[in-house]
């Protein structure tokens, strides 16, 4: 993973997204924040997971594709729920067509209880995983 760079970009993406909880979840100003904070995670983990299936020589890291790489992901690694990762990759490509703060808020509260949880329980099992290896893949 070129220095691991994707990954540290990874876990410092992450550490702002865990303060989300915290803020003022009625202010839609706040809200798009979560949200872009969520679609640039996303891009992250997916771009880290396509790293770790190359390391493994898995053919699927070849894939450009998202979709592609997470069903390979989901395959190979058993920290991976391919439910609420595919409902992720949804959410990702709606955020288009959010134009209300109903919408938004109910995004944000799916980023809060499942998506981040989703990305915390990667973060930790790459961790352990790959912690000799990190900085060389």
């Amino acid at each position: 993973m070129q220095n691991s760079k994707k990954f540290d970009n990874f876990i410092s993406n992450l550490n702002v997204l865990e303060k989300a909880e915290n803020e003022d979840l009625n202010n839609e100003f706040i809200l798009s924040g979560i949200i872009v904070k969520f679609f640039l995670q996303f891009e992250l983990s997916w771009k880290v997971l396509k790293e770790l299936l190359r390391y493994e020589g898995k053919s699927a890291a070849n894939s450009g594709s998202p979709r592609e790489i997470l069903k390979a992901a989901y395959s190979v690694y058993d920290f991976i729920d391919e439910d609420i990762w595919l409902e992720m990759l949804k959410s990702r490509n709606d955020m288009t067509h959010i134009y209300d703060g109903e919408t938004a808020k109910r995004l944000v509260d799916m980023i809060l209880r499942k998506y981040i949880p989703a990305f915390e329980i990667m973060r930790k099992k790459i961790q352990e995983k790959y912690k000799d290896i990190l900085d060389t893949i």
